[in-house]
Order: C-alpha cells, then sequence, then structure tokens
C-alpha cells in the first residue's frame, strides 16, 4: 500500500479557496469528481504545481510531475467540494492515513464554520 505525505501546500490553497468561498457544500461527489480526461484537461491548460494544489496527498516515492505523485484531490479544478472533503476524510481514514484524514477533517471543520454549517 502506498504511503503518503501532506501536501501542506495544497491546504494552504484549499483553506484560502474556502476563505473566497469558492466552494459547493451539496454534490454528488461520484459525479464531479475529476476524471483522467478532466484531469488531461486541467494539465493542458495549467502547471503541475496547480495541479498538485488540488490534492491533499502527495504519494511517498512518486516522482514530482506525475499523476501517481498527487492523490485525495478535493475539488473539480474550480472550487473545493465538501463532499470531495468528505470523501477524502473517509479513503484517508480507511486506509490509515493518519495525517492526510486530519488535514481533511481539519478543512472541513472550516468549511462548515465558513458556510454557517454547525
Amino acid at each position: 500500500m502506498a504511503s503518503y505525505e501532506v501536501n501542506v501546500d495544497a491546504v494552504e490553497k484549499v483553506r484560502d479557496m474556502i476563505d473566497a468561498r469558492q466552494y459547493v457544500l451539496d454534490s454528488e461527489w461520484g459525479r464531479v469528481q475529476p476524471d483522467a480526461d478532466a484531469e488531461n484537461a486541467y494539465l493542458e491548460r495549467h502547471s503541475w504545481p496547480a495541479y498538485a494544489a488540488w490534492h491533499l496527498g502527495l504519494t511517498v516515492g512518486a516522482s514530482d510531475r506525475t499523476k501517481g505523485r498527487y492523490a485525495f484531490v478535493v475539488g473539480d479544478f474550480r472550487r473545493v467540494h465538501r463532499s470531495g472533503l468528505l470523501a477524502c476524510r473517509y479513503r484517508a481514514t480507511q486506509w490509515r492515513h493518519k495525517a492526510v484524514e486530519l488535514a481533511a477533517h481539519d478543512l472541513l471543520q472550516h468549511l462548515d464554520r465558513t458556510a454557517g454549517i454547525g
């Protein structure tokens, strides 16, 4: 099983996006989660660091500038999705990636406070 580090740049970007209210509260993650075509289209127009900033996890040992390096996507390349944060937290919890789980949890709490969910 792969090991992951927290992508601190992504955590900062997601927090900034939440502060700027660039989020979606209600979505079906299975329908809006970027697929391979969406990832490729994004990479044609944006840099690898911009792509990386949508992923809370960095795969240990994977090369930078490869899709395999980046894990736990939390948005649709336009906005952060609450359902994406929930999915990220769930998957990280399920596979015992504690640091990513806690990062997703903290961001989810920040989004909920910002959106007035309580």
